[in-house]
């Protein structure tokens, strides 16, 4: 069998492309590329003055190291925390497009976004890990969008990826629809670091990667396996997270 050129891989690019257009993540429309100009424009990125703690937008620019109310009356059990895009009714649809149906085409243009958003944070980085998956859930689903994630956000940074550093001994029902206490109760003790990999992360500051960050339930519990096994710092950077209402910032 001859290997196809990649002359002949463009050509059968182009000809899918003219069969099944690109469509884009939000609209669902026909694009050139992962999102049209209009549906791009209706994304809200965050950008601008934050809480260095949880990520939150900030009214006014208190500095890098500036931390909102919400933080300094309950610490988050991460050093920082960084997210590209407000989790609203747009950036809900390709998310749940990566998250439930494994719609990988814009898989990378959001990692871009994820890492424009946590440079510095990445920068720091000694690793970075996804948040994962129970096994049973992994199995059903097939894959883990937080490692497709993770392995995106790291190309081209020279940062490893951990995967199985991190895991989920304890399987739990789904997150939706929880009020934030109980989100907490689901999560408590839902993640472990094996003993065999438990020197692997002594003293490393880590970039904890997810989906989408809510009231920081997962994120926490995971932070706080990691803890439990000695990381120096952790770090976490989201596609997106839920913005609440401006806290009064001390």
């Amino acid at each position: 069998m001859h290997p196809i050129s990649i002359q002949t891989k463009r050509a059968l690019l182009r000809l899918t492309d003219a069969i099944w257009p690109q469509r884009s993540l939000v609209s669902g429309e026909p694009a050139q590329g992962a999102l049209s100009a209009s549906d791009f424009a209706a994304l809200t990125f965050i950008t601008g003055a934050l809480c260095n703690r949880c990520g939150q937008p900030m009214d006014y620019d208190l500095g890098p190291d500036a931390a909102c109310g919400a933080c300094i009356a309950a610490p988050p059990r991460w050093d920082r925390a960084r997210a590209a895009l407000v989790y609203d009714d747009v950036s809900r649809v390709p998310i749940l497009a990566l998250k439930r149906a494994g719609r990988r085409d814009g898989l990378q243009v959001m990692a871009n976004w994820m890492r424009i958003a946590a440079d510095d944070l990445i920068r720091d980085a000694d690793a970075i890990i996804p948040v994962p998956l129970h096994y049973h859930r992994l199995v059903a689903r097939g894959y883990n969008q937080a490692g497709w994630l993770a392995s995106a956000v790291a190309r081209g940074s020279h940062k490893p990826v951990w995967h199985g550093v991190l895991k989920r001994s304890k399987s739990t029902p789904s997150q939706a629809g929880l009020s934030a206490r109980a989100r907490h109760r689901n999560v408590s003790g839902a993640f472990s670091v094996p003993e065999h990999k438990r020197k692997q992360v002594v003293s490393k500051r880590i970039l904890l990667v997810d989906d989408v960050l809510t009231t920081g339930a997962t994120l926490g519990a995971a932070c706080q396996a990691l803890k439990n096994a000695h990381a120096a710092a952790i770090d976490v950077v989201v596609l997106a997270r839920v913005v609440r209402e401006r806290d009064a910032t001390i």
